[in-house]
């Protein structure tokens, strides 16, 4: 049971791991967000992994020694988050942690891989294309001359994160579809011998549009953070212009900022 600064008895998954909550009564933290808070704590640092059971409402607050409500209120938080999902007849089970990139010249496949993630990857689109007037002066291309053009949708534990298009001018590399499911791009473009040194970019953010809330089991309207990035390789050359789209519930950017003497 829960007690003023000490441990909650331990909530226990398939793999029989054992989770320690301390829930300060006296804290004017409300219990439902001290609860929302270490639960998402424990799902980022692994100690709750994907398809772990919390098991029901009625079990948590009987364990943890809180109400009901406090307990749903917990619960939906992280639900609406997209960290927690709730199966009939099975009880509430963890599905993943939110991806945290850091903000530079990455991969999202070498990021997710590096983080335990479990990234796939789907071809949605692969072919060659007029460009159009921002891709061209994006790339240094004549507008309506050929840009390869290349759609996919990137998942993590079977769960779809982002929705990725890339422009490449012509002849760059071999876009092998096959390659393209199994690695990251960047990665691809590296083995090509292209040397990747800088890149422009902007992040915002929008609404999902009904097919794109399709792809990304999202509703539609649902917020979306936006990536418009042109890389550059190590003799000023723009190699690539990549216009992406990701989960705000699934997905987040760190940025580290210094103070300017």
């Amino acid at each position: 049971m829960a007690k003023t600064g000490g441990p909650a008895r331990a909530v226990t998954g398939p793999a029989h791991r054992s989770l320690d909550l301390a829930l300060d009564r006296g804290s004017p933290v409300p219990l439902y967000h001290q609860l929302a808070q270490q639960l998402e704590a424990a799902i980022e640092q692994g100690v709750l992994a994907p398809g772990d059971l919390l098991g029901n409402e009625v079990d948590l607050s009987v364990r943890l020694g809180l109400s009901r409500p406090t307990v749903r209120q917990a619960i939906r938080s992280l639900v609406d988050k997209g960290l927690l999902v709730r199966r009939r007849g099975v009880g509430t089970q963890v599905v993943h942690s939110q991806v945290r990139r850091p903000l530079e010249l990455s991969s999202l496949y070498d990021d997710l891989e590096a983080a335990g993630q479990g990234p796939s990857t789907q071809v949605i689109r692969n072919e060659t294309v007029p460009a159009s007037a921002d891709v061209a002066a994006a790339l240094g291309l004549a507008e309506g001359g050929e840009v390869i053009v290349l759609e996919r949708l990137r998942r993590t534990h079977g769960q779809p994160v982002a929705l990725l298009r890339n422009h490449l001018p012509p002849g760059l590399l071999d876009l092998d579809g096959a390659r393209l499911e199994s690695t990251g791009l960047y990665r691809m473009l590296r083995s090509a011998g292209v040397t990747l040194h800088s890149a422009r970019q902007t992040v915002g953010a929008r609404s999902a549009t009904a097919q794109e809330a399709a792809r990304l089991d999202e509703e539609e309207g649902a917020a979306l953070l936006t990536m418009r990035r042109t890389a550059y390789d190590d003799t000023g050359r723009p190699v690539e212009y990549g216009a992406h789209l990701y989960r705000a519930s699934r997905y987040a950017f760190d940025f580290r900022l210094l103070v300017r003497p």
